[in-house]
């Protein structure tokens, strides 16, 4: 039986001491998740999404397992070449990027570069020449509990145009990228930006320009609260959406986890602040104010697209809850529309483990906020 994040942090935060809020990663469980991801999507090249969780014996891990890397940001490919990571394994997919950060990524030898823009093209043209890049296409996060729509992407006869500049002016039009949007709760919604990525393979091959690489992005989802669908459902799902789209012309495909490699790996431990009523109305609920809120690295609560499994040592009985967070703002509320019991017996004190925290907590941390510490993250 696999060995879950939250059996092995116990044991972490018992040797501690480890004041609250505390974030512990189990890399064990990572290199599990991507071992699992690597085996459904075989042939693939999986790179890992470093901002999910940028953890030094993370990284180290995977660079050990055979892991690449999409990296943001000239601080996540210094982590990923520290970590072991040869420079030819890493993509700055991030296309937004400023010209002296595409400069040091070329320095470093990175030589895979997405963009979007003619802007961003230039760029890319005037300092990493030759390399070889991936235009990002508009892609639809609809079934997304987290979208990333409209910031990122160009419609597809402008990539179709980009890639052919590209082309003439030196570079490697390597690929087409898209992103359906973090915890994507449904593997068919690959289907249709696959479509749109073979239509403008096509068009540039009959232009003389092969492109090779699909790059379908991450947002492979993990179970929370609720089950998702295995990562073997995904793995099925884009691949015959693949062979559907692109017949005898297959390119290599390129995802970009990092949720799904990280999240199974994290428990946060909380303590309870406060526990209040606000009415002599027995059904009213209780709000519980932890020690950690949207703004300690819980920001995926916003508008409560992320509910957490909460697990605490009591047994119940249990009563409604709404949960916020410690700090004077009023949007650090987490969840007071999704249905959250904890038991009546709750105190100030006690302390609350938030279960799948390895992805998208620490990184999202606010830096003193309040006067609050950034959250504090062990790794074992």
């Amino acid at each position: 039986m696999t060995v879950t994040a939250d059996e092995t942090a116990q044991p972490a935060i018992a040797a501690g001491p480890h004041q609250t809020p505390c974030l512990v990663i189990d890399v064990d469980v990572a290199r599990e998740q991507y071992r699992r991801i690597a085996d459904a999507f075989a042939g693939a090249h999986i790179h890992y999404a470093v901002k999910a969780n940028p953890e030094l014996p993370l990284l180290q891990a995977l660079v050990a397992a055979g892991c690449r890397f999409d990296v943001a940001s000239r601080a996540e490919i210094d982590l990923c070449l520290a970590a072991g990571a040869s420079p030819g394994d890493l993509s700055y997919g991030h296309p937004i990027k400023k010209s002296e950060d595409i400069a040091y990524a070329y320095a470093r030898g990175v030589r895979m570069f997405a963009f979007d823009s003619e802007g961003e093209l230039d760029k890319i043209v005037r300092h990493a020449p030759g390399s070889s890049v991936l235009c990002r296409v508009l892609a639809s996060s609809k079934g997304a509990r987290w979208p990333l729509s409209r910031k990122f992407g160009c419609v597809p006869e402008m990539a179709v145009d980009l890639m052919k500049v590209a082309a003439l002016r030196g570079l490697d039009p390597a690929g087409i990228a898209f992103h359906v949007g973090s915890q994507q709760l449904y593997p068919e919604r690959w289907e249709p930006s696959v479509a749109t990525a073979a239509a403008i393979f096509t068009e540039l091959r009959e232009s003389g320009i092969s492109l090779r690489i699909l790059n379908a992005g991450g947002g492979f989802p993990v179970s929370y609260r609720t089950p998702v669908a295995p990562i073997s459902a995904y793995a099925a799902a884009i691949g015959a959406a693949v062979r559907r789209h692109f017949g005898l012309f297959t390119p290599s495909l390129m995802i970009e986890p990092g949720r799904y490699v990280a999240a199974p790996a994290g428990v946060l431990y909380t303590q309870v602040v406060l526990v209040a009523r606000k009415s002599y109305d027995d059904d009213e609920p209780r709000w519980v104010y932890l020690d950690v809120g949207r703004f300690g690295g819980l920001a995926e609560t916003e508008e409560e697209a992320i509910q957490y499994e909460l697990s605490t040592v009591r047994a119940g009985p249990d009563g409604p809850v709404i949960l916020a967070g410690p700090t004077c703002d009023s949007v650090d509320i987490l969840y007071q529309h999704a249905p959250y019991d904890l038991p009546l017996d709750l105190a100030a004190g006690e302390v609350i483990r938030i279960l799948g925290t390895g992805a998208y907590t620490a990184t999202y941390s606010s830096v003193g906020f309040n006067g609050l510490p950034p959250l504090r993250t062990v790794v074992r």
